[in-house]
């Protein structure tokens, strides 16, 4: 509900009235009024001028979709927006780092080397193999990761990790039992 503000602004505009109340033509109307705005907060916060346009357009799409949640008694609609779209901003820099993150560990683990093509069913294979081995216990993911991206023996594994050898070969074991069985599971639905 739309109400009376009191302060430096005696009463809500009118355009803000449209748009809460959903009314044809008051998205275009907001857009029009503060689309630069939004765009330079989200400009300052994006490596790329296209992430901060499809940062707008989220911002004002989540905004209509929403617009009942909009109080002015708590602010004005440009401080929404905006509000808006630095969290619109601060997801697509962590969707990209942990999108670098996966690169990083597919290079890192032998999945591909700059400059290789990379094949769309390891990509997926190895993902899938990463997630398996990341719902393992701690040690059996350092483990595991030791001997078959590190490639080292039994013995080695032990001396680096401290961890007696009896231990180790037990951990590969059931670690690899665990993926084996994750392997099946998610090879069956392909």
């Amino acid at each position: 509900m739309v109400t009376v503000m009191t302060g430096a602004s005696n009463t809500v505009d009118e355009t803000t009235k449209s748009f809460v109340a959903g009314e044809e033509g008051a998205l275009r109307a907001v857009y029009e009024r503060y689309a630069a705005a939004v765009l330079r907060v989200a400009a300052a916060s994006l490596p790329s001028r296209a992430d901060a346009e499809d940062v707008v357009q989220a911002t004002f799409i989540k905004a209509w979709h929403g617009r009942e949640s909009f109080d002015p008694a708590k602010g004005s609609l440009l401080v929404w927006l905006l509000t808006i779209a630095r969290r619109r901003a601060i997801d697509v820099l962590r969707s990209r780092t942990r999108d670098e993150q996966v690169v990083k560990v597919l290079h890192s683990t032998g999945g591909t080397a700059p400059g290789e093509p990379v094949r769309p069913d390891r990509v997926v294979d190895r993902l899938v193999m990463l997630e398996a081995i990341g719902e393992l216990p701690p040690q059996q993911q350092r483990v595991l990761l030791l001997a078959f991206y590190d490639d080292l023996t039994h013995e080695q594994i032990a001396t680096t990790t401290g961890i007696p050898l009896g231990t180790v070969k037990s951990h590969l074991r059931r670690g690899m039992a665990r993926l084996r069985q994750r392997w099946e599971v998610d090879g069956g639905a392909r």
